[in-house]
């Protein structure tokens, strides 16, 4: 049986205490398990305007309504409002989904800080975010954080050898390179191990292989726009011929406005054959095959501005 794990990037303040909790109850409901990524130190989403002077900013913004989905509070934390320590106030949240049965990792310290900066930044600044990351986890929920999913897909290469230094078997840091109708680029991407200053790591990389709901909405594929409407009917085409696949999702978008998109993703994932895990269930299952080997690379990806951590064509 396929298998489609479904990872829960939990960007904010709003999307720990609301979004995730909703997400817990629609998993439950459809008997579906997942894996959320918490962002554990200050939400500074107010500082993400300054991405306004990056090519492509607007037009996602415009595409995607952005004070709609994140409210216009969360816009201010860091900038008119003072930034929440998410791990010190949502503690209770982040437990709640642990005691519900699903699996819990690390997505961040501060999201717009390691969005923003880890690409240029050296092995100092790299350890320490990730360590504050690590300890706050282990803080929260009683016991070590075992994987990863970078914010925004971004990281370098002295946090992918961390997180071999911290015994991570598995994470999905990176994206797999689609075309613009939001298809595979590379049938055969999937996950792999990574090279990081000449050396290939243990970590096994599962990357995700779906477009996001943020990257599709708005945009025009074959004369249609893809809305609310048709957007699970969009991504579920993409699915159709059964493979393995992650998608991820936000918390302040498919855990609230968007949920009902995403229920109707539950239900016709299911209909397709596919078994719905965590990523933790993903790797038990390719953790022994012969999995090929990538440097670190980055690429764009249609609907998404910027550059990415991306699976390559050809393995070394």
């Amino acid at each position: 049986m396929p298998v489609l794990a479904l990872k829960i990037d939990v960007d904010t303040y709003r999307g720990t205490r609301e979004g995730a909790l909703n997400l817990v109850h629609l998993l439950q409901k459809h008997q579906a398990n997942a894996t959320f990524l918490y962002s554990l130190g200050p939400d500074h989403t107010g500082w993400a305007l300054r991405r306004a002077f990056r090519p492509g900013f607007f037009q996602k913004v415009s595409r995607t309504s952005v004070v709609e989905h994140y409210g216009l509070k969360t816009l201010m934390y860091g900038v008119l409002l003072p930034a929440p320590d998410i791990g010190k106030t949502c503690t209770q949240q982040m437990r709640a989904a642990q005691a519900a049965g699903f699996e819990c990792g690390i997505h961040t310290w501060d999201h717009v800080v390691w969005q923003d900066n880890v690409r240029r930044r050296d092995a100092a600044w790299t350890k320490k975010q990730l360590q504050q990351s690590f300890d706050r986890f282990r803080e929260i929920f009683g016991q070590a954080p075992k994987t990863h999913g970078a914010a925004g897909w971004q990281m370098n290469e002295h946090a992918f050898a961390q997180l071999d230094a911290f015994g991570f078997a598995y994470a999905s840091d990176g994206r797999c390179m689609l075309t613009e109708r939001g298809e595979l680029a590379n049938p055969s991407a999937g996950p792999h191990r990574l090279q990081a200053f000449g050396k290939t790591l243990s970590c096994i990389q599962l990357p995700t292989t779906l477009p996001t709901l943020d990257e599709l909405l708005g945009r025009t594929l074959d004369s249609v726009v893809i809305d609310e409407s048709n957007i699970a009917r969009t991504i579920l085409k993409l699915t159709a011929s059964p493979r393995d696949h992650v998608f991820t999702l936000h918390a302040e978008l498919e855990g609230q406005k968007l949920a009902p998109i995403f229920e109707q993703l539950l239900e016709g994932w299911k209909a397709q054959g596919y078994d719905l895990v965590s990523m933790a269930d993903y790797y038990q299952k390719v953790k022994n095959d012969a999995l090929p080997t990538y440097p670190v690379s980055w690429g764009e990806l249609p609907g998404r501005s910027g550059e990415l951590i991306v699976q390559p064509s050809s393995s070394q």
